[in-house]
């Protein structure tokens, strides 16, 4: 005869990998949870700067910034009524209109209240003011 051994697991081992497993998600799942705000709210601010060294650089080639009018489409392709002896740069300075992290489009304004330009997202809610989530994201209050 020869001695067979079992190579399975018992219920009670099963039942203690689930428990276990249980605790871990317990802890982790809400630090977890909370994180992609915050990563949403990071990507926007980064978006904000990369969108404001484009109008640095338009800045730099036509003189001005874009006016409110123009928005930041005159960044992705060329506006009307450029003054004479303007370099606005061929293929454009973003390549495509970008938006938010919410995917609502960032607010331009020039001139701006708080600068030259404002440039900003009203965040989760989409409405101005906020808090969290909901806060205003923008290149005037950096964080």
């Amino acid at each position: 005869m020869s001695d067979k051994k079992s190579h399975g697991f018992t219920l009670i081992e099963v039942m203690i990998v689930v428990v276990i497993l249980g605790i871990l998600a317990s802890i982790i799942v809400p630090k977890i949870m909370g994180r992609p705000d915050e990563a949403r709210a990071t990507r926007t601010l980064q978006d904000i700067r990369a969108i404001t060294a484009a109008l640095d650089l338009y800045r730099l080639d036509n003189y001005s910034y874009p006016t409110t009018e123009q928005g930041l489409e005159a960044l992705v392709t060329k506006p009307a009524g450029l003054p004479q002896g303007t370099h606005w740069k061929q293929g454009g300075y973003l390549d495509q209109l970008p938006v938010d992290a919410w995917g609502k489009p960032y607010y331009y304004l020039k001139p701006g209240i708080h600068g030259e330009f404002d440039l900003y997202s009203y965040g989760a809610d989409g409405i101005e003011g906020g808090t969290d989530a909901g806060a205003d994201i923008t290149n005037w209050i950096q964080k």
